[in-house]
């Protein structure tokens, strides 16, 4: 049975979810991204009207300030940007329980099972945009296909506010066509590869000799051949446990530079922290901790720990940063710059092995403080509650560590 997959893709999402916020701002171009203040950053994403102007995506905002000098630069709130995720999933649960999150703003969905009581992938696609629309207040490009390579590659085609199909009878004439950078996988070293041996489009890419696209791309040549033939059987994941997003992190220069494991721990505290919170908020645990240090010399390097259980608890956060850090630098210089990540994301409500070694009445009571703790500086400001000691360094204490990354999924798990 050939299967229906949609791919559903909420457009500029980061700038039109601010803009049902600053409704102020409508017909003006604006990006998000970056402090505008402070002079640094990149733009994440812009509006259409200052895509039309040149801003792209990864731009410096003083770049993206030259190419359109009237730009309105929106600082990011991830956390907000997740909570209208979660909404869209919502919607799309109604349709399926097969849903694979590519990034916040991207889904697969198989609604093969649905389409007997829905209605063909067309009409299921036409309904969820409609809701999307409605009901968030923001637009959707949905992809449908009979693969997810296809699937994806019709919610690129056309934006913003498009469905468009490729199926077994129209692919050729319509994907085949198409640059072969368009295709999901293909990035500017392959694609410059792929040139240099006269593929232009995806239709030279699925006439290519296998062989030749082993010996210049390895394996992956083989895979990408695959795909632009429409035999990609990659499975869309059941629903489950899965975080839409990959890590969250944050990292800092610090006031000054740390010449002990006291400054260190400080600091990795304060970094900690302000993960878990973010963790916390949006109903995340991590499997992974991972930090990154870069010394005053700017030699830079991370090391990664997994957790004997999921966690977003402060405290097991930033012993398992500090251990890290213990195990993995030697002094040769004082560091300049810290950085904390949890990554290997899951739900919060994943269950989970009790183990006897482990105090969980314990872990309970610091689960419990982590979350007051929260709830105060969400009412009364970052610098309402501190740990005491913190206090031992009361230039390093003042770090308000709120800026975060986050990390989109990738196409191949694991």
């Amino acid at each position: 049975m050939s299967r229906t997959i949609l791919h559903s893709d909420m457009n500029c999402f980061y700038a039109s979810v601010e803009m049902l916020h600053h409704p102020e701002l409508a017909g003006k171009p604006m990006a998000v991204g970056g402090d505008p203040e402070a002079r640094h950053g990149i733009v994440l994403t812009a509006n259409y009207i200052a895509k039309r102007a040149g801003v792209k995506t990864g731009m410096a905002l003083w770049q993206a300030r030259q190419v359109c000098p009237e730009i309105i630069f929106v600082p990011p709130r991830m956390d907000l940007y997740l909570r209208f995720s979660r909404m869209a999933q919502e919607i799309y649960s109604e349709y399926t329980d097969q849903r694979e999150p590519f990034g916040i703003d991207e889904s697969w969905l198989d609604v093969t099972a649905s389409t007997s009581i829905k209605g063909d992938g067309m009409k299921i696609a036409k309904e969820i945009s409609s809701r999307i629309k409605y009901e968030l207040g923001v637009t959707v490009s949905i992809g449908v296909s009979w693969n997810k390579i296809f699937a994806k590659l019709g919610s690129d085609y056309k934006k913003p506010d498009a469905i468009t199909e490729f199926s077994k009878d129209n692919y050729k004439d319509i994907a085949w066509k198409l640059p072969v950078g368009d295709l999901l996988m293909v990035g500017r070293s392959t694609e410059r590869t792929m040139k240099k041996l006269g593929i232009c489009t995806i239709g030279d890419l699925a006439g290519a000799e296998p062989s030749i696209l082993e010996t210049y791309l390895g394996k992956m040549g083989l895979v990408l051949h695959t795909f632009a033939n429409g035999r990609d059987e990659t499975p869309v994941s059941v629903e489950g446990y899965k975080a839409p997003i990959k890590s969250i992190g944050n990292s800092t220069t610090t006031p000054r530079d740390l010449v002990s494991e006291l400054d260190v721990k400080i600091i990795l505290m304060a970094l900690s922290e302000s993960v878990g919170a973010r963790l916390r908020e949006n109903g995340f645990q991590c499997r992974t901790v991972e930090i990154s240090i870069r010394d005053n010399g700017l030699y830079h390097f991370t090391r990664q720990c997994k957790l004997d259980r999921a966690s977003n608890l402060t405290e097991e956060i930033a012993r398992t940063a500090f251990e890290l850090f213990q195990k993995n630098y030697n002094w040769e210089h004082p560091i300049r710059s810290l950085g904390v990540r949890g990554c290997d994301l899951v739900s919060e409500e994943m269950p989970y092995q009790l183990d006897l070694f482990m105090d969980e009445t314990k872990r309970e009571k610091i689960k419990k403080m982590d979350q007051v703790v929260d709830e105060i500086r969400g009412r009364f400001g970052y610098q309402s509650i501190q740990r005491a000691f913190m206090y031992q360094d009361k230039i390093l204490a003042q770090l308000n560590a709120k800026e975060h990354t986050v990390h989109p999924q990738a196409y191949f798990h694991g």
